[in-house]
């Protein structure tokens, strides 16, 4: 068949008019389905099926327009119509469709690109559609999740809302391609309501988005308000209303979590999809001991630890294969070490507690952290390295997984490894004052005192009660010959914790700067506090190195190693150890701590 002749045929059996009705009608279902779909809450693959089906659809159409004709008798083949006589009938009706469709189409179009424009933040009302997302730049897959407020009548049911903070943080974390910082740096700005909140968070987090909400609880019932915002103009990008019973938290929280990855149009793989739809443990009642137990570790006190484990303890005797609820145990016990118990009976624990979550989820990112920080602790570095590793393949946003494998480098005296992980701890939770704090003390043992002095500054101006910047300005202070400055600056540090590893300070400056009485008077202070409570070795060791009493310092230094006080990961590094380094016992004591990682 000549071309020309060709054309002419597809013209006479109608395939350019089915082409052109089809193109139309097929956008205008693309559009039904990109502005409306959303709104329903319809997922993206729905979308990318209808897409698919039109576009495969295009060449059948066209197949059968050129096969089969029209007629008021019915559907005929081509070949069994008189098309001369047919075509003395036209009919425009066709025309009529494709610029009817083509009309609705545009006006679809404009009502979803104008109506669904995000509105000012303040605006609660706003709910645009989650293609107000589109414009974010790659760069900016990045996210602030901002500690949801108690909105409940009762003040006690603030551990639901930080709860959910925090786990949506622990979640949205593991998805690749987002950054998310860490939960120190989201809960600095909790009960912060400025104006300009939004920049803050954006320029201090460095994000692009920040995910706030408030939960009210009221008897059994749920309410949960959520609302992503884009930092650069403070506009909606996508909020909600999620109502129902307290045991419908865990389902509400994935649905936040899988809307905001959604609107920020993160690519999720399989792995991705696993993250999102996971859930912790099926049971209500253990989430909520749990989220109990998670809120009283988090006040960093003795009091808050013992509340801590008996929830955990309670959610497990509900859910016995809770993986979390043994990572927090072992969370638990890591920080009671050498602070409010033997370092050693709380490595035990926090072995024994990591293990079993990992029997559970041998994928637990937070439970390879665990064992790993319980290997280190027992001075088996080598294993605890590869656990940090494996840690941070899983979760690449766990901040502190690279804070404590900092801390393993730096005792090993492999400080620009150590640097270097603080430094990406630092970039993934920029207002954590532990992670401030390290660098203060990796200057202090690099010798370079007015830094460590200036970092410990800056840390206490993040945190006013951190001891242990204290303790970093009162031994830098000490070797820049300020005696009384070091001496007022370790006396703020004893009060948090009066059995620390650190508290011998105050007694080896008042040593060496010639007060021995006031020296001996804190060791006798020790001494009559370890009768009611533990006290690490360490604290007795620095004080007798500072009364110069070099035999008793090292009968002490090896108590800390039978009792694996976490003190002595610095013995290679920690200058205070100079007077008594060339010693036999204590080259002994090094080799046994770190034998062949020398």
């Amino acid at each position: 068949m000549k071309s020309g002749n060709f054309f002419a045929e597809l013209k006479r059996r109608n395939v350019y008019k089915v082409a052109a009705a089809y193109a139309v009608i097929g956008w205008l279902l693309v559009q039904v389905a990109t502005q409306v779909f959303p709104f329903f809450e319809i997922p993206n693959w729905a979308v990318r099926f209808i897409v698919l089906g039109i576009v495969i659809g295009f060449p059948i159409a066209l197949v059968i327009a050129w096969a089969f004709e029209l007629t008021p008798e019915g559907l005929k083949r081509t070949e069994d119509v008189d098309l001369s006589t047919q075509s003395i009938r036209k009919s425009y009706a066709w025309i009529y469709v494709v610029v009817i469709g083509m009309a609705f189409s545009i006006a679809l179009f404009f009502l979803g690109r104008y109506t669904g424009a995000p509105r000012p933040v303040r605006q609660p009302e706003a709910r645009p559609s989650l293609q107000t997302a589109a414009a974010i730049a790659i760069s900016e897959k990045s996210i602030a999740v901002l500690p949801f407020v108690n909105m409940s009548a009762d003040k006690n049911d603030e551990y639901l809302s930080d709860g959910m903070t925090e786990e949506l943080i622990n979640v949205l974390s593991k998805v690749p391609g987002l950054r998310v910082p860490g939960r120190t740096s989201c809960f600095a700005f909790k009960g912060k309501n400025e104006e300009d909140i939004f920049h803050k968070v954006g320029d201090q987090l460095h994000v692009g988005t920040v995910l706030e909400g408030s939960v009210r609880k009221a008897g059994d019932k749920l309410r949960v308000t959520a609302q992503l915002i884009n930092v650069s103009d403070g506009y909606h990008l996508w909020s909600k209303d999620y109502d129902g019973d307290v045991k419908d938290i865990l389902n509400f929280q994935s649905n936040v979590a899988e809307q905001v990855v959604q609107a920020l149009q993160v690519k999720l793989g399989g792995e991705g999809t696993r993250v999102l739809a996971k859930k912790p443990t099926e049971n209500p009642e253990a989430h909520r001991l749990y989220l109990l137990g998670r809120y009283e570790f988090a006040k960093y006190t003795q009091t808050g630890w013992n509340n801590a484990i008996r929830y955990y303890e309670q959610a497990l005797r509900i859910d016995p294969e809770f993986a979390l609820a043994y990572c927090g145990l072992a969370d638990n016990y890591a920080y009671m070490g050498s602070v409010v118990m033997p370092e050693k009976e709380a490595i035990a624990k926090e072995k024994e507690f990591a293990q079993k979550a990992l029997e559970l989820d041998p994928e637990l990112a937070e439970a390879h952290m665990s064992l790993a920080l319980a290997l280190v602790a027992a001075y088996d570095w080598r294993n605890g390295l590869k656990e940090f590793d494996r840690a941070l393949e899983l979760n690449p946003n766990l901040a502190f997984a690279y804070e404590l494998q900092s801390w393993t480098l730096n005792g090993l005296g492999r400080f620009d490894e150590a640097i270097a992980k603080t430094k990406k701890a630092v970039e993934l939770d920029p207002l954590n004052p532990f992670f401030q704090m390290s660098l203060s003390f990796y200057q202090y043992w690099a010798r370079q005192y007015d830094d460590a002095i200036a970092q410990a500054r800056k840390t206490l101006a993040m945190d006013p009660n951190s001891a242990i910047s204290h303790v970093l300005l009162g031994l830098s202070f000490l070797k820049k010959g300020d005696t009384a400055g070091a001496i007022a600056e370790l006396q703020k540090s004893k009060a948090p914790d009066p059995g620390a590893w650190y508290q011998g300070f105050l007694g080896y400056a008042y040593a060496i700067s010639g007060e021995r009485a006031k020296a001996e008077v804190v060791l006798r202070e020790l001494e009559q506090l370890a009768k009611r409570q533990y006290v690490s070795p360490t604290a007795f060791a620095t004080i007798y190195l500072g009364l110069g009493q070099k035999e008793k310092c090292l009968d002490w230094l090896e108590k800390s190693y039978e009792q694996q006080d976490s003190a002595c990961w610095y013995l290679k590094i920690d200058q205070i150890y100079d007077s008594v380094r060339n010693e036999p016992r204590f080259q002994a004591l090094v080799q046994k701590v770190f034998g062949s990682n020398l």
